[in-house]
C-alpha cells in the first residue's frame, strides 16, 4: 500500500519532535542550555503543560538534564531512532494531564467510602505504608516514596471492599509507573525533600480524616491533593 493511516499526534510529542530536531542540528551542541519553558512555548505556539511533559520525555530518555535554579541542558546526542522512541514514549502513555484530571474525579469519592468503612486492619496497613513514606521524604529517597505513594493509593482503593472500584483504579494507578509522569512529578511536583514531606503530610491528613470517619474531608483532602499538583502543572 502506497500510504499510511493518517492519525491524530499529541501536541507534547510534536513539542518533544521539534526539540530533538534542533538538538540533532546543532542549534544546540552538547552541555548547551535549551531555552526556557516560556520561550519554547512562545516560539511553539502552545501551552507551558505541554512543554513541560515533552521535557519530561527528553529527561526519561536521558537527551536532556534538568539543573535546578538554572535550566535544561543537553547531555546526549540522541540518533534518529531515540527521536522515533522519545515520541512513542510519549504517543504511548497517557499523558499527564489526563491522568491527573482522572484521578482527581476518581479518588476523592473512594476515599470517603473508605473512610464510612473503615477497619482497624485498613488503617493498620495504611498507617504502615504512609511511616514508609513519610521515612523515604525525609531522606529525599524519590523513586522509593513514589513506589509507596502508588501501595497507598492501592490500598485505599482495595479498602473501599468493591470489586469494581479496585478494576477501575487499577490501570490509573498503574500510570505512576509511566515514564513521563514519574519523570514530571520528579521533576516539578516532588522536586525536593520539603515537596515530599508536604505531600505526604496530605496523605496523613486523608488518613487522619478516614480514622475518625470523616468522609467529608477524606473528600477534600484527595482534592486538595490533585489541586496543588494541578496548579504545579499549569503554573
Amino acid at each position: 500500500m502506497p500510504f499510511e493511516k493518517v492519525r491524530p499526534r499529541k501536541v507534547t510529542a510534536i513539542a518533544a519532535e521539534q526539540i530533538v530536531e534542533a538538538i540533532q542540528r546543532g542549534d544546540y551542541p552538547l552541555g548547551s542550555k535549551l531555552p526556557s519553558e516560556f520561550e519554547l512555548a512562545d516560539q511553539m505556539g502552545v501551552s507551558r503543560p505541554s512543554i513541560r511533559e515533552a521535557l519530561s520525555a527528553l529527561q526519561a530518555m536521558s537527551i536532556i538534564e534538568s539543573r535546578p535554579g538554572s535550566g535544561n541542558y543537553v547531555v546526549r546526542l540522541p540518533s534518529s531512532d531515540e527521536e522515533k522512541d522519545t515520541v512513542c514514549l510519549i504517543e504511548s502513555e497517557a499523558g499527564c494531564h489526563e491522568v491527573m484530571d482522572a484521578r482527581e474525579a476518581l479518588e476523592p469519592p473512594v476515599a470517603a467510602l473508605v473512610a464510612a468503612k473503615r477497619s482497624p486492619e485498613v488503617l493498620s496497613k495504611l498507617e504502615e505504608i504512609l511511616r514508609r513514606m513519610r521515612e523515604y521524604a525525609a531522606n529525599d529517597s524519590f523513586e522509593a516514596y513514589l513506589d509507596a505513594d502508588k501501595e497507598f493509593h492501592i490500598a485505599l482503593a482495595a479498602a473501599a471492599g468493591n470489586s469494581l472500584v479496585v478494576a477501575a483504579l487499577a490501570p490509573l494507578l498503574n500510570s505512576m509507573d509511566q515514564r513521563v509522569y514519574r519523570e514530571f512529578t520528579r521533576q516539578y511536583y516532588m522536586k525536593n525533600v520539603d515537596d515530599l514531606e508536604t505531600v505526604a503530610a496530605l496523605h496523613s491528613d486523608v488518613l487522619d480524616a478516614i480514622r475518625r470517619q470523616d468522609g467529608d474531608t477524606a473528600f477534600a483532602k484527595m482534592v486538595e491533593h490533585w489541586t496543588r499538583m494541578r496548579a504545579i502543572w499549569e503554573e
